[in-house]
């Protein structure tokens, strides 16, 4: 029987000031913030929110303290909502985990249940976090493209920011459906891994001379962009007719430079994806999709790096500067899975 402890180890995040501060600490339930269902967390993951929350680098939480770790997969340890039971095996990705509410990184969690997920059958408690929200995102993105029509006869689509986590997913799931897919990056020494999870081709972004005209030439049938500012804005001017752009990241700016034309001549649609607020309905119906057509047949080369609980702190960093290639799963008590 699965008991909480009176008290466990979390990674916490502090903010004195204007100074923040995370580690390790232990804690009770009751330091946790409100929800549903108490779950004994197996594994996490490391996303580059995640490590923006931790060293401060970026504004993340809302309220302070909070447990760090925006995705979390585990077993039920007790439950106040009839759709879950002790001794489920469940997952909850972004749901405003460490934002508003304490996250996966800790031995125990207590969440709201409309932000739960049962495991979707066939897949394991490390493999939905191998995936996590950057998974999850890529299949969100294609599912309302193709929601709003997209189809490979459309011609094909570029990921831009293709080395990170939501790039390479989508990458590899778009591949296994049909789609010819192009990789926009400026990370070119990563052309075999790009190559290998199925894009046909790279551009280098160094090397891309956007220009100025309302409309330039089409290109693409479509787009999934991580980067945002300029690079969107000339998204907008290249796709072809009746083509989805799928909106997720901001690194390149927040700021879109554009003009109607795109959207009025040739029925350019931009789509907004937000991967965090949504209906549970719409939550599961993602997973079961990253359970069986979108499920990435390369998630061992996406997620290569498992390590230990204790070595989280050390990891941060190398997200924050941008020289991770690949996800990287936390393992908390793998014996769940």
């Amino acid at each position: 029987m699965l008991t909480v402890p009176e008290r466990f180890t979390a990674f916490r995040i502090h903010k004195n000031d204007k100074t923040i501060t995370s580690g390790f600490e232990k804690i009770s339930l009751d330091d946790l913030t409100a929800g549903e269902v108490v779950v004994k967390v197996a594994y996490s993951d490391i996303n580059y929110k995640d490590a923006l929350a931790a060293t401060g680098k970026g504004r993340i939480l809302r309220t302070y303290p909070l447990v760090g770790g925006i995705d979390l997969s585990g077993v039920v340890v007790s439950s106040e909502d009839s759709r879950f039971q002790t001794g489920d095996k469940v997952l909850v990705c972004g749901a405003q985990l460490s934002e508003l509410y304490d996250g996966g990184y800790s031995e125990y969690a207590r969440v709201k249940a409309d932000s739960i997920v049962n495991l979707p059958i066939g897949m394991s408690l490390r493999d939905v976090m191998a995936l996590g929200t950057a998974g999850y995102t890529a299949a969100l993105a294609i599912q309302r493209m193709e929601d709003n029509g997209q189809i490979p006869e459309r011609g094909p689509i570029v990921v831009t920011g293709a080395t990170g986590g939501v790039g390479s997913f989508a990458i590899n799931m778009l591949s296994n459906i049909g789609y010819e897919v192009i990789a926009y990056t400026g990370k070119t020494e990563q052309e075999p891994y790009l190559k290998a999870l199925g894009a046909s081709k790279l551009i280098n972004r160094h090397d891309i001379e956007m220009g100025t005209k309302p409309l330039e030439n089409a290109q693409w049938g479509g787009a999934i962009d991580n980067v945002g500012g300029d690079t969107l804005a000339w998204l907008t001017r290249t796709t072809n007719v009746w083509g989805n752009i799928a909106s997720i990241g901001l690194a390149g700016g927040y700021k879109l430079e554009s003009t109607v034309m795109p959207f009025i001549l040739r029925g350019v649609s931009l789509l907004g994806i937000n991967s965090v607020e949504m209906p549970l309905s719409v939550r599961t119906q993602g997973w079961k999709r990253l359970a069986s057509d979108l499920k990435p047949t390369k998630l061992e080369l996406i997620s290569p790096t498992t390590i230990k609980f204790a070595d989280l702190p050390q990891a941060f960093d190398a997200y924050v500067e941008g020289s991770v290639t690949g996800r990287t799963v936390v393992e908390i008590d793998a014996s769940l899975d």
